[in-house]
């Protein structure tokens, strides 16, 4: 069994597609049919493990035949569940990229080496990927713009991203 931190989470059931057990399939790999090549996918606990083969590109997604199901009941039931592949199966990334899953509790400074606090998680708004960083001082989580200009260092060997925020935000 892997351990959790080995994982990545490569894509999410969207729920049943059709009636004959098919599965609304959403990727999160760089290329979207490239998910299937990193099967079989599992859930984040390894309670149950999937193989996928993707029968179509769809709206919004993929459609895709998931070992074990054959209803669209089944899909359904599938509906939110996050599949995960062994981090040793998906590629290394240049060294300005980075999984997600890396960035979130890294410990976030500024230029001048203050604590500004800890990434909760990483979103996206579809243009850019945001780090939700929380901390001490802060009532509210802050979104900080994850590009080279406002994050100039990610070490990940020290646990640490610098960061140069626009002023007053962390304020």
């Amino acid at each position: 069994m892997a351990n959790v931190n080995d994982l990545i989470c490569v894509g999410a059931i969207g729920g049943a597609y059709g009636v004959q057990g098919e599965v609304r399939l959403k990727s999160f790999t760089a290329e979207a049919q490239a998910i299937a090549d990193y099967a079989p996918l599992s859930t984040e606990d390894g309670s149950r493990e999937f193989d996928l083969v993707i029968t179509r590109t769809i709206k919004n997604g993929l459609a895709a035949r998931v070992s074990g199901v054959i209803t669209k009941e089944d899909a359904d039931a599938l509906k939110g569940t996050q599949l995960y592949a062994p981090r040793d199966r998906l590629p290394e990334l240049p060294e300005d990229e980075f999984y997600y899953t890396d960035l979130i509790g890294l410990e976030v400074r500024d230029t001048g080496g203050t604590v500004l606090g800890k990434v909760k998680s990483v979103q996206n708004n579809g243009a850019d990927d945001l780090l939700e960083v929380h901390g001490p001082g802060l009532k509210n989580t802050v979104l900080l713009l994850f590009t080279r200009a406002v994050v100039p260092t990610v070490d990940l060997k020290a646990g640490r991203i610098v960061a140069d925020p626009p002023a007053g935000l962390f304020d």
